[in-house]
């Protein structure tokens, strides 16, 4: 097998780091993100994902009655422990550039520990847009998990 190509993100040094708990499991947290976006995130009728090492994704989410494509592709998963992926979205997110998200989990005795770092981006406009919107969204998958 070959090995899947990580983007160089040396040109773009912009990132951030959010940590949230959150009740789910470390397992339905990775199910969430690896098979289930549907579920929490993205429009529904629009996810494409395998989630398998070296496979893309597309997933739509829509805001304000404008639809974000997002695309990418999975680097890294080990099971209920880490996903790597890729993450490009437009104008208004990563630019077009091909940024890294890494999730990392931590199982508790009350739930999860998750990490979200988020590299690469192309300026400090698009890393400050996520840094306000990655705890939104980590909240909005802890409560739909808490409703599945």
């Amino acid at each position: 097998m070959e090995p899947v190509t990580i983007p160089d993100l040396s040109a773009r040094p912009f990132q951030l780091t959010v940590e949230r708990h959150m009740e789910a499991s470390p397992e339905r947290i990775y199910l969430a993100w690896t098979k289930r976006f549907d579920c929490w995130f993205a429009e529904k009728g629009t996810l494409i994902m395998q989630g398998e090492v070296d496979t893309a994704f597309f997933f739509e989410t829509v805001h304000e009655t404008n639809r974000h494509p997002h695309y990418g592709r999975f680097l890294r998963l080990e099971p209920d422990h880490l996903i790597e992926l890729t993450w490009v979205t437009g104008a208004g997110g990563t630019k077009g550039a091909e940024t890294i998200v890494r999730i990392e989990l931590e199982r508790t005795d009350a739930g999860t520990n998750l990490r979200l770092t988020h590299a690469g981006f192309p300026d400090e406009e698009s890393r400050s847009g996520h840094e306000q919107a990655w705890p939104f969204v980590l909240e909005q998958l802890d409560l739909k998990l808490a409703n599945l």
